[in-house]
């Protein structure tokens, strides 16, 4: 029987980290890179993204898609021309800083089920693994929180509204 591991707010405390730092974070992460927001809900959008981050598509592909979800960006909160010029290119930079967390994270992962296919589970491996995914998990929130914070530097408090409510609107969750 396929029980799939819970995410939501009756999930371990680890199993939420894992799921909202590392998945959502790297894919959210990319998104906010790419266009605060657009690749937030991965779910709607996984065949593309997960593509996107094992490498299969070219760095003119990745800036492409960049590009494009600035454009989707640059509408939801009206940015001016001089507000472009100054995100595009602290968003470019996180989506590099951002992609290679996520094949360090894949490695990990494949690590993981090595150690679980053993004949003996090797749980210092297992552990190990678990560690270094909350380590990539902290490292890519850390990444995008100072993108939220530079790009919020450049917004107006009325466009960090409307950003913030995007942003609550693709996960879900109402404005306080």
């Amino acid at each position: 029987m396929n029980n799939p591991t819970p995410t939501g707010p009756s999930a371990p405390p680890a199993r939420r980290l894992f799921s909202r730092y590392t998945v959502v974070a790297l894919l959210a992460g990319a998104a906010l890179a790419a266009g605060v927001g657009g690749l937030a809900r991965s779910e709607a959008m996984s065949g593309w993204h997960h593509g996107m981050m094992n490498g299969t598509h070219s760095a003119a592909d990745v800036s492409a898609h960049v590009d494009h979800m600035l454009k989707h960006f640059y509408v939801e909160v009206d940015a001016t021309d001089a507000q472009q010029a100054q995100i595009g290119p602290l968003v470019k930079q996180a989506v590099n800083d951002l992609l290679p967390l996520h094949s360090q994270l894949q490695s990990a992962h494949s690590r993981a089920m090595q150690a679980l296919e053993q004949p003996t589970v090797d749980r210092a491996s297992l552990e190990a693994a678990r560690a270094e995914h909350l380590q990539l998990a902290d490292e890519a929130s850390k990444r995008i929180v100072q993108l939220f914070g530079d790009v919020g530097d450049v917004l107006t408090p009325t466009q960090r509204k409307a950003l913030a409510e995007h942003l609550e609107h693709l996960h879900g969750m109402p404005h306080s």
